[in-house]
C-alpha cells in the first residue's frame, strides 16, 4: 500500500524543499531551486524516514577541521539530537586555530549562529550560508573577516567547501528547519574532536586554552545531545543549557 503513494509523497517532497530553498531569499533563482529540489527529494525522503526524523525538523552541525568532517544533526522526536549524516569538507583553508583577521585566508573555530538572512541561495558557490563570523567573542577579541561561508564547490580562502553535491543535501534541510520555525541553527566549529587524547597530541599550542574552551561546548553536547545556549564572558564563551530546559 505504501509503495503506491511513493510518487505523491515524493512530488510533496519536492515542493517542500523548494518552498524551503526560497524561504530566505525571495529573488532567488527559481530554476536552480527546482532543479536542486527534484535531484535530491526522493534521496532526502527515504533516507529520513529510515532514521524516524522528519523533514523541517530543528537542524544542529559540528565542523571538525582535523578530519575533514562536518556533522548534520537532527531533532528526534524524543527531544534529542540524532546525526542524520556525516560530510567529507571538500577544503578549508589555513590550520588548525581560528580566523584572527580579514585576509588571513583562515577557517574560524567556534561557536556560530546562522539565521534565516544569513542562508544564500544565489551564491555563485552553488548555495551557501554564512557562519556570521565574527560573533561576540570574536569582537571581544578584535578579531575581523567577512563573508565566512559553508558553500558548494571545492575552493576555499576562509570557508569550508562541501561540493555541490553535498551542500544540495545540507542546504535544504537547514533552510526546511528555518521555514519550520527554528530562529536559527548553531553551527560549532572545532579544530579536531575535543578529546583529551587530542588535546594532549597538541599540548604546548598558543591555542591550547582558547581550545580548552571549545571543549566545554563540545562536551556538553557529547552528554546532553542538545546544543547549548552560548553566551560570552570576559572573553571566554559561557556554556549554559538552553532556554527551553532552564526551569
Amino acid at each position: 500500500m505504501l509503495s503506491r503513494h511513493k510518487p505523491i509523497l515524493a512530488s510533496l517532497l519536492v515542493v517542500a524543499l523548494a518552498a524551503a530553498l526560497l524561504v530566505v531569499r525571495s529573488h532567488s533563482r527559481a530554476d536552480r531551486v527546482e532543479q536542486v529540489a527534484t535531484r535530491v527529494a526522493p534521496e532526502l525522503e527515504e533516507a529520513l524516514k529510515e532514521e524516524q526524523l522528519r523533514f523541517g525538523a530543528p537542524v544542529f552541525m559540528r565542523i571538525f577541521k582535523e578530519s575533514n568532517e562536518l556533522e548534520l544533526w537532527m531533532k528526534a522526536p524524543d527531544g534529542r539530537f540524532q546525526l542524520f549524516r556525516t560530510y567529507e569538507i571538500c577544503r578549508w583553508s589555513g590550520s588548525l586555530g581560528p580566523k584572527l583577521k580579514e585576509g588571513d585566508r583562515q577557517s574560524p573555530e567556534g561557536f556560530y549562529q546562522v539565521t534565516p538572512d544569513l542562508m544564500n541561495p544565489r551564491s555563485r558557490f552553488h548555495l551557501s550560508f554564512n557562519l556570521g563570523f565574527p560573533n561576540d567573542f570574536d569582537r571581544s577579541h578584535g578579531r575581523t573577516g567577512s563573508h565566512l561561508m559553508v558553500h558548494g564547490a571545492c575552493v576555499s580562502i576562509g570557508c569550508y567547501a562541501m561540493t555541490d553535491k553535498r551542500i544540495e543535501e545540507i542546504y535544504p534541510l537547514a533552510a526546511a528547519a528555518l521555514n519550520h520555525g527554528q530562529p536559527f541553527f548553531s553551527v560549532h566549529c572545532f579544530p579536531f574532536r575535543m578529546t583529551e587524547e587530542n588535546l594532549a597530541r597538541h599540548r604546548g599550542s598558543k591555542w591550547e586554552s582558547f581550545w580548552a574552551n571549545l571543549k566545554s561546548g563540545y562536551d556538553w553536547f557529547e552528554e546532553e545531545r542538545i546544543p547549548p545556549s552560548i553566551a560570552v564572558s570576559n572573553g571566554r564563551y559561557a556554556i549554559n543549557p538552553p532556554a527551553s530546559s532552564k526551569p
